[in-house]
């Protein structure tokens, strides 16, 4: 068995091209040590989730290799999604599994972001553990404007950003054509986050929107006409969320990510948004795992589904399955979708 363990998960602007996709995984792929446990491409928000894991010497490499190629195959002036993004590499963070610290994953986060701004010659942001401020910290935070209110952040022009938050940790300091092309690539350490987006049977994200905006942490913001705000807090917590269309599938979706899943549960998320949407007449048929889900997660939404006294772990996952419409949208493989189990299956 391999003793020390980080998974890294890069998000890349691309989520459309599978030409491009694959070129930019294989590169990861060709890493020795670094397995690739997870290539989820959508459409809609055109954007890909890789999920990588094994030692962290290999697994920094693979993402290293994985944002080189996503720099020379993607460019963000061409990018439109719904999903918001900053650059060609909107997001890699490490997270540490086994037998590797939070401030170790920090530090491979921080090296990282050092090479990849000088061989690649493009801005990188540190975010999560590995942040050089606390007003850097949350991603939502540096990727405020996005990709479109890049150019005036860097050129000095007019930006909601403070100079806390405005410019790269490394990098290029100025507007140029690799910035143009690249975006900014943010690079940290967290904890295991769950993408997970709740289905809901509307076209136009109508009720998704008012469901978001009423379960995320934050709440909603309040203006008065003589120009007073106030914030009302949200229902859950540790929960960023927004409402989005899916034109693919026909329907839309409350797209959250659960920043801490021991705190707001898969299916206390699922339920919430459940009760808000019949209290607009409206469904929810399911739901969507984006990337790999620890099993502590499955087997405590599964506890809430599964029939009274059923402890085997496997009847709790498909329960949690069920319960939570998790294959409404496509098959879920739990072999292949929890950490524990797809990393037992490739790097042991």
């Amino acid at each position: 068995m391999v003793a020390t363990i980080v998974e890294c998960v890069p998000n890349i602007s691309e989520g459309i091209d599978s030409e491009k996709i694959d070129l930019i995984v294989q590169a990861a792929r060709n890493v020795s040590g670094c397995a690739v446990l997870g290539v989820e491409p959508d459409s809609d928000y055109n954007r890909t989730v890789i999920t990588l894991a094994g030692e962290p010497e290999p697994v920094s490499e693979g993402a290293f290799q994985l944002i080189k190629a996503a720099t020379i195959h993607i460019d963000m002036r061409e990018h439109k999604g719904e999903h918001p993004r900053l650059g060609a590499v909107d997001v890699c963070p490490f997270v540490p599994l086994q037998g590797i610290t939070m401030e170790e994953c920090s530090e491979l986060a921080k090296q990282l972001a050092v090479r990849v701004a000088k061989e690649c010659e493009v801005p990188t942001f540190l975010y999560g553990f590995a942040a050089t401020h606390e007003d850097r910290t949350l991603l939502s935070s540096l990727r405020k404007e996005q990709y479109e209110g890049f150019e005036a952040r860097m050129n000095g022009g007019d930006t909601s950003h403070s100079e806390t938050t405005r410019l790269p940790d490394f990098g290029p300091m100025v507007w140029n054509d690799k910035c143009a092309s690249s975006g900014g690539i943010t690079i940290g350490a967290r904890t295991i986050l769950v993408a997970y987006n709740v289905n809901i049977d509307e076209t136009d994200a109508v009720v998704a929107k008012k469901i978001g905006s009423l379960v995320r942490s934050t709440g909603r913001l309040l203006k008065q006409e003589d120009g007073r705000r106030t914030r009302i807090p949200g229902m859950l917590p540790m929960v960023q969320g927004m409402g989005v269309t899916l034109e693919s599938h026909g329907i839309s979706q409350v797209s959250m990510n659960l920043r801490d899943v021991t705190a707001c549960p898969m299916h206390i998320a699922f339920e919430a948004c459940k009760s808000i949407a019949a209290d607009h007449q409206t469904n929810v048929p399911g739901s969507e795992l984006v990337g790999l889900v620890p099993l502590s997660a499955m087997l405590d939404s599964g506890r809430w589904y599964a029939s009274e006294g059923v402890v085997d772990e496997r009847e709790l996952v498909l329960a949690a399955i069920e319960g939570l419409g998790l294959s409404q949208l496509a098959p879920f493989e739990p072999t292949d979708r929890i950490i524990e189990w797809a990393v037992a299956g490739a790097v042991e």
